[in-house]
């Protein structure tokens, strides 16, 4: 029989309860039921990755700055790697992966390079491998990256010991950030932070566009927070960050066919210029698909820092190699 402590969380719950209330008969029953219910599950896992689902993984790491761990976090990813972004003021960097081995890959070397109490960035984090997305492409389904999410987690606490917060229809990834720790624990793991590695926020969700749109040096912290705030909504999430010596605009597009990142580098410019604040400049952070640039005037592609090799699509079928 195995050990009950080795099973997931929601099973020791259960084992726990039964322990005290019920007589040893029904517990070893419950016990073998829960197996099963795994060992199906596992089953049911096999059959998927074998029948051609495709995922994509966009992992954000928290090291934007050392090039020699950045360039050894990308070769463990192999021919699984699309993209890497890497910006040393966020000392974050984004990690566009395909399939479900490579993510833990880059997850246990990324847990032995780093360490969260070392860090220092602008950028919010909880975990030195900070977020674990798995989005479904081609005729995937939402199903199959929530099994994904669910199998990552229980690795990661598992294998690990890392706590894991889900998001995906139960929440959203910044309700993790406004309440972890707070007022939610982890549904997976230890019910402490790591001691080096912190916490991760696996999650399964549709593809999204990660979007920055710069200010020029001479924006004050008021107006910058005001121009987020103004933006964000209807398919934009926003957050206002100080890079150097200038504010951005950084944005997840969570729409992306709907409102693109033109839709939303007009919405910034038209909220800056009611302050008599100007544009430096925009920029992609990893990748976009094809769908969500075709619906982009090609005149505008450069000015907002666009390309078809910048496409998940271009990437898939010419491959992608690791240059800082």
């Amino acid at each position: 029989m195995p050990n009950p402590m080795s099973l997931p969380i929601w099973f020791k719950w259960i084992w726990m309860f039964e322990l005290h209330t019920y007589p040893i008969s029904l517990l070893v029953f419950s016990l073998n039921l829960a197996v099963s219910m795994l060992s199906d599950r596992r089953v049911d896992l096999t059959k998927i990755w074998q029948s051609g689902v495709v995922l994509e993984c966009v992992i954000n790491i928290s090291e934007g700055r050392d090039v020699d761990r950045l360039t050894q976090l990308a070769e463990i990813c192999a021919t699984d790697l699309l993209d890497v972004h890497f910006d040393p003021e966020h000392n974050r960097s984004v990690f566009t992966l395909m399939g479900i081995t490579a993510p833990r890959r880059l997850t246990e070397l990324a847990v032995q390079l780093l360490q969260l109490d070392m860090h220092q960035g602008v950028h919010p984090r909880l975990g030195v491998v900070d977020v674990v997305p798995f989005i479904p492409l081609d005729e995937s389904t939402m199903r199959e990256a929530i099994l994904a999410r669910d199998e990552f987690a229980h690795w990661a606490s598992s294998e690990l010991s890392i706590p894991c917060f889900l998001y995906g229809d139960e929440r959203s990834l910044p309700d993790i950030r406004r309440q972890a720790w707070i007022n939610l624990q982890p549904q997976c793991g230890p019910d402490v932070p790591h001691s080096t590695a912190g916490a991760v926020c696996v999650g399964a969700r549709d593809s999204l566009v990660a979007y920055n749109v710069w200010l020029n040096p001479t924006t004050t912290t008021e107006t910058a927070r005001l121009i987020a705030q103004t933006v964000r909504g209807d398919g934009i999430r926003t957050l206002a960050l100080r890079v150097g010596n200038q504010w951005q605009i950084s944005m997840n597009l969570i729409d992306p066919e709907r409102v693109g990142p033109d839709v939303a580098a007009d919405r910034v410019i038209r909220e800056a210029r009611q302050h008599n604040v100007e544009i430096s400049r925009c920029e992609l952070v990893g990748l976009i698909s094809q769908h969500a640039l075709n619906k982009i005037s090609e005149q505008r592609w450069v000015e907002l820092d666009l390309s078809t090799e910048r496409t998940i699509e271009f990437r898939r079928n010419h491959g992608y190699t690791f240059a800082a």
